[in-house]
C-alpha cells in the first residue's frame, strides 16, 4: 500500500524549538511522520527569521524532504503606508507573496503528488490559486491564531490615536481575509476549543478538528530546588509579547514591590527591543536571547504571564505545567487551555491583582504546590501527543 504524502508550508522555517509556534509545527510534523505518511516541508527563509546555512543543512533529514525558499519579509513603511492607501488586503499577505515561492511550490505539486497541503498560517492562503490549479489534492489550514483577534486587541490597548486608527483598520481586513479563506479549505485544525467555537460562529459549514498542541511528557522532567522567582521567556518580535512585557514592568512591578519587595523577575527572548536593556528596575533581569530556554527557567519557579492580546495557546504554559511550574496569567494568557482559576493556575489581570497573586504564591507555598500538582495532571489527562495525534489523523482520514 503506498505511503500517504503531505507537503506542509510554512511561513518562517520552524527553528528553533524553544518558541510556541516552532514546537506548535514540530508536533504536526512528528503526527504524520508517527503515522507512517511521507512527509515535504517547504519553507519560507525569512529575513525576520533567519537560520545560519550550517544550521539548515541538519534540519529535518528524517523527512522526504525539505527545502527552504528564501523570502524578505522585512515590515518597510513606504510599503505598509502605500497597502493601506490602495489595498484591502492586510499587508501580512503582501509581505509572503513570493514568485520564486510560488514556482517552488508549482514545481513540488507536480513531482511529489500530495494526497494533502497542509498551510500552517491563513497568511499562505495566498497560495491556495496554485495549490488548486496545479494539482488535486485536499487542504488543510492549521490556526495557531485567529489571527484578527490579536491586532483587533492590540488596537484596544493601543493608545497612540493614529496608531490605534492604522490597527483596527489592519484587524478588520484581516478578519475579511480569514473569513474568506476559511472557506476554501477541506478542514481546519484550530489549536484551541475556544477558537473552535468561533470559526463556526463566523462559519457555520466549516469542518472542524481541534487540534491543541501536545506535550511529550516523557521529556519534561519537574525540578528540584527551584527559587521562588518569576521568569517569562518568548519571542520578542511577537508585538503581544512585547506590549505584554513592557505593561507588567512599567504598571505591575511597582504594586509587586510595595507587597513583595524581595521579590524577582526574569525574562528573555529572541530578538529582544534594545529598549529593554535600558530599563530595568530593581529586581528585574533582561537576559536577552539565550541559548537554552531550558536552562534559563529550570532553577525558576513562577512563570508570569501578562499577555493582554494574542489568541492561540501558549505552548509555554502548558510545558511549564508539565514541569510543575506555579503559572500566574492574565485570563488572555490562559486562553485555550482547560485551567480553572486557583486550582491549577492562579489569574491576575489587573496590576494589584498580579500583586497579590504573587504575595499568595510567596505566603502559602503548600497551597501553591498543589495547584502545580493539579496543572500536571490536567496536562497529563488532556495535552499528552498521544490523544491529540489520533485526533489530527482521524479527522485527516476522514477527508481523505
Amino acid at each position: 500500500m503506498q505511503q500517504k504524502r503531505i507537503l506542509i508550508l510554512t511561513n518562517r522555517v520552524p527553528y528553533p524549538l524553544n518558541d510556541g509556534g516552532n514546537l506548535a509545527v514540530q508536533a504536526m510534523i512528528d503526527i504524520y511522520r508517527n503515522s507512517g505518511w511521507e512527509v515535504y516541508l517547504l519553507s519560507m527563509l525569512t529575513t525576520r527569521h533567519p537560520v545560519p546555512p550550517n544550521v539548515l543543512s541538519t534540519l529535518y533529514s528524517d523527512l522526504y524532504k525539505f527545502e527552504t525558499v528564501s523570502v524578505n519579509n522585512d515590515v518597510k513603511a513606504i510599503s505598509t503606508i502605500a497597502n493601506y492607501l490602495f489595498s484591502r488586503r492586510p499587508n501580512h499577505l503582501a509581505r509572503f507573496s513570493n514568485h520564486t515561492f510560488d514556482k517552488k511550490l508549482r514545481d513540488i505539486l507536480g513531482s511529489f503528488k500530495p494526497d494533502v497541503v497542509q498551510m500552517e498560517s491563513v497568511f499562505l492562503a495566498g497560495y491556495l490559486d496554485t495549490v488548486e490549479e496545479h494539482h488535486k489534492c485536499k487542504t488543510i489550514l492549521r490556526l495557531h491564531n485567529i489571527e484578527y483577534q490579536i491586532w483587533e486587541r492590540l488596537a484596544e490597548e493601543m493608545k497612540n490615536p493614529l496608531k490605534k486608527l492604522y490597527l483596527s483598520n489592519l484587524a478588520k481586513r484581516i478578519k475579511k481575509f480569514e473569513i474568506a479563506s476559511w472557506k476554501r479549505f477541506d478542514l481546519l485544525l484550530p489549536i484551541t476549543k475556544d477558537d473552535a467555537s468561533l470559526v463556526r460562529f463566523l462559519y457555520h459549514q466549516a469542518n472542524i478538528a481541534v487540534a491543541p498542541f501536545g506535550i511529550d511528557t516523557a521529556n519534561i522532567k519537574r525540578r528540584e530546588n527551584e527559587r521562588w522567582v518569576g521568569y517569562h521567556i518568548g519571542a520578542m518580535d511577537w508585538q503581544p509579547n512585547v506590549e505584554a512585557i513592557k505593561w507588567f514592568i512599567m504598571h505591575v512591578w511597582k504594586d509587586v514591590r510595595k507587597i513583595s519587595p524581595q521579590f524577582k523577575f526574569y525574562f528573555a527572548g529572541r530578538n529582544m527591543p534594545a529598549f529593554f536593556d535600558n530599563y530595568q528596575p530593581e529586581g528585574v533581569y533582561c537576559a536577552g536571547e539565550v541559548d537554552d530556554a531550558n536552562e534559563f527557567i529550570a532553577d525558576k519557579k513562577i512563570l508570569i504571564v501578562p499577555l493582554r492580546s494574542g489568541g492561540g495557546i501558549r505552548v509555554k504554559i502548558m510545558e511549564a505545567m508539565a514541569a510543575g511550574k506555579l503559572v500566574i496569567s492574565t485570563g488572555t494568557g490562559i486562553q485555550g487551555i482547560e485551567a480553572v482559576n486557583g486550582v491549577h493556575y492562579y489569574m491576575a489581570n489587573s496590576s494589584r491583582q498580579f500583586a497579590e497573586m504573587i504575595q499568595k504564591a510567596l505566603s502559602d507555598r503548600e497551597a501553591s504546590e498543589q495547584v502545580c500538582n493539579n496543572a500536571i495532571a490536567l496536562i497529563y489527562e488532556k495535552y499528552r501527543n498521544e490523544a491529540v495525534a489520533t485526533a489530527v489523523t482521524k479527522a485527516v482520514n476522514d477527508i481523505l
